[in-house]
């Protein structure tokens, strides 16, 4: 192992010095808002998702505080620990310096994973878990040892309690199991164990999702209604198309797990991914879901290239070489390591004729939100100090509520209500609201709720995206409604 060590570390190295450029600049992406707010409110359970992301954003928090860097690094870590994953996965497939090296490249090559290990969401924690799960899973199959079908459960148990796409990744290694020694582990107590071990430790979240009627249900039926529905029926494997050198790498490493005649003992991987790929076709899955199954595929494909190229090893150094270098032109638009005018520059962005420029929904969700806070503090701070004490800050979308919870906190904002997704969870507060600032709410929605509404401000920014544009803040008095009454019937609306 010692060898192969120096080869893994320069291409952890590599990726993390691509992040350590990219993950300081631009601003909060939208999701990462609510994903550091919920660490402000821990708890077992989630609207929208388990609560792994919250406990990784308090530990964030603690360490480094709310810089953006700090918080992405946790994403980036587990980025890199699934590249040193995927050459460990290549060595236990026996492949040697080369194919190891492949492996990370290839890793390092899928331009996707910029974007998922940069910002802080649990996409790439779920894809550390996929890919730390098989691990333990060809660890077991290699040496009998039944520790490794233990730390299988618990692998499975982190990912359940934070992404239950996890799920499917089940799905699909119960289904490969069949065909290993021809179900032979099903008979084995420890497959069991590992089992109770899995649900032991997401059993506080489902007694959490118990005690709040399974909320992740609507909220897998609204997801369906807003966004996958939308999906065309080859949208997910069209998607999958659009990385063809990692892509072809993969697909190698499929082939190699059911017919190479020394791969083919471990194709219960390749079986997992065929059954995983027709689940999530078939459920109309986003695209990114299925990128957790490629760190398998990428190790045996490495693996096999190794093996064809082994009376010209040389020819690997040029394969890694043609799957890595077409894909820096392309890292600018999945990583922000570009200044926000550079990279308008070089994406030859043109300036519309609203004054906004179009960026990428990613890039564009990343900014508005400073601008946002900074007007509701000028309001706050405006304010008589009575008025002060009995007021409220109304967010519309957890995005804007994100932007007051955590960029707030530097400007000593109280904390905002919204009844979009958690934060419905964390109430009104102590206060009725006698005074408001409302913040994305339409005119017809503040004006039902209060008897004086003045517009402050219509917040437009040129970069953000166009949700956030045209933002109404409204300073608002004389309460119509008692907030804190009506709160609990708006639970049903939550996702809305």
């Amino acid at each position: 192992m010692k060898k192969y060590l120096p080869t893994i570390l320069i291409l952890a190295f590599i990726k993390l010095c691509i992040h350590f450029v990219g993950n300081r600049n631009y601003g909060f992406h939208r999701d990462e808002l609510l994903h550091v707010s919920v660490s402000e409110h821990l708890d077992w359970g989630y609207f929208e998702f388990p609560p792994f992301i919250a406990f990784v954003g308090k530990i964030a928090h603690f360490i480094f505080g709310y810089s953006i860097s700090g918080v992405r690094f946790f994403s980036t870590l587990a980025g890199v620990a699934i590249l040193a994953l995927c050459c460990l996965i290549a060595k236990e497939l026996g492949g040697k310096i080369k194919a190891i090296l492949l492996a990370g490249v290839s890793v390092l090559a899928f331009v996707p994973f910029y974007r998922n290990h940069m910002l802080f969401q649990p996409v790439a924690f779920d894809q550390f878990f996929w890919t730390l799960g098989f691990y333990f899973l060809i660890k077991y199959f290699n040496t009998k040892n039944v520790k490794f079908l233990v730390l299988l459960g618990v692998s499975a148990g982190f990912g359940l309690m934070n992404k239950y796409t996890i799920v499917v990744w089940g799905l699909g290694v119960v289904v490969g199991l069949l065909f290993y020694e021809k179900g032979k582990l099903f008979k084995n107590k420890w497959l069991y164990i590992a089992g109770l071990v899995m649900f032991l430790i997401v059993l506080p979240n489902l007694i959490w999702q118990f005690n709040h009627h399974f909320p992740v249900l609507l909220h897998l039926q609204k997801l369906k209604e807003s966004q996958l529905d939308e999906n065309g029926p080859f949208d997910f494997a069209i998607e999958q198309l659009k990385h063809p050198f990692t892509l072809t790498i993969s697909l190698i490493g499929l082939f190699a797990y059911f017919f190479d005649k020394d791969l083919k003992k471990y194709k219960t991987f390749g079986i997992s991914a065929l059954v995983i790929f027709a689940s999530m076709w078939i459920m109309q899955s986003k695209a990114y879901y299925f990128f957790a199954i490629y760190p398998i595929l990428f190790a045996a494909g490495a693996v096999k290239i190794e093996k064809l190229l082994q009376n010209k090893p040389r020819w690997n150094y040029a394969v890694a070489c043609v799957v890595f270098l077409p894909i820096i032109p392309f890292l600018p638009h999945s990583i922000a390591v570009l200044p926000i005018e550079t990279y308008i520059s070089y994406a030859y962005l043109k300036l519309q004729k609203n004054g906004r420029i179009q960026l990428t929904d990613d890039y564009a969700d990343m900014f508005g939100w400073e601008e946002q806070v900074k007007l509701a503090d000028s309001l706050y701070r405006s304010l008589p100090v009575k008025d002060k004490e009995n007021c409220i800050i109304w967010a519309k979308n957890y995005g804007e509520a994100g932007a007051i919870e955590i960029i707030g906190k530097k400007y000593l904002l109280p904390n905002p209500i919204c009844s979009n997704g958690s934060f419905w969870l964390w109430g009104t507060g102590t206060t009725r609201g006698e005074v408001c600032i409302s913040i994305g709410n339409e005119k017809v929605i503040v004006e039902s709720a209060y008897s004086e509404c003045k517009l402050v401000k219509i917040i437009k920014h040129k970069y953000a995206i166009e949700e956030e544009n045209n933002i109404p803040v409204y300073l608002c008095r004389e309460p119509k409604i008692n907030m804190q009454q009506k709160w609990k019937s708006l639970e049903e609306h939550v996702f809305d």
